[in-house]
């Protein structure tokens, strides 16, 4: 287990992993000042450890998110989704559990992991879709 003192003092991020799988415990803020610590961290486990089919976010800890804390989960979706590797947003807290509420992402964020090829997540299928298509088209 590692854990990863942040020099904000708004956030800790503790990972331990095992051979297909890696949790990162979240405690503090998720916010402008240090959410990108977070996304850094996914980012190193996911293309440090080929072999990773779930990564798992417990989330217990978690302090105040902002729009850039959710941005990054998002981000950690899409590449999550992209490697074939289920996300898992554990012990959510009630603040998360709301903003994704009210954006729309709860469901995105917490829908069973694709199976199969890595595909499009479903927010990528949804934003293609909802854009005008043509010349035709109006807005």
């Amino acid at each position: 287990m590692t854990t990863m003192p942040m020099p904000s003092n708004h956030l800790r991020l503790t990972t331990a992993g095992a051979q297909d799988e890696v949790r990162i415990e979240i405690d503090g803020d998720l916010d402008f000042d240090n959410a990108g610590l977070l996304q850094d961290e996914a980012t190193r486990l996911l293309t440090g450890r080929p072999g990773v089919k779930h990564l798992r976010l417990h989330c217990a800890g978690l302090g105040t998110i902002d729009s850039t804390g959710l941005s990054v989960l998002l981000m950690i979706h899409r590449r999550t989704t992209a490697a074939g590797v289920g996300l898992h947003l554990e012990d959510r807290p009630a603040n998360l559990e709301r903003l994704l509420d009210i954006t729309g992402t709860l469901d995105l964020l917490t829908a069973p992991p694709p199976t199969g090829t890595p595909q499009a997540s479903a927010y990528e299928e949804n934003v293609a879709t909802a854009r005008p298509a043509g010349p035709e088209s109006s807005l």
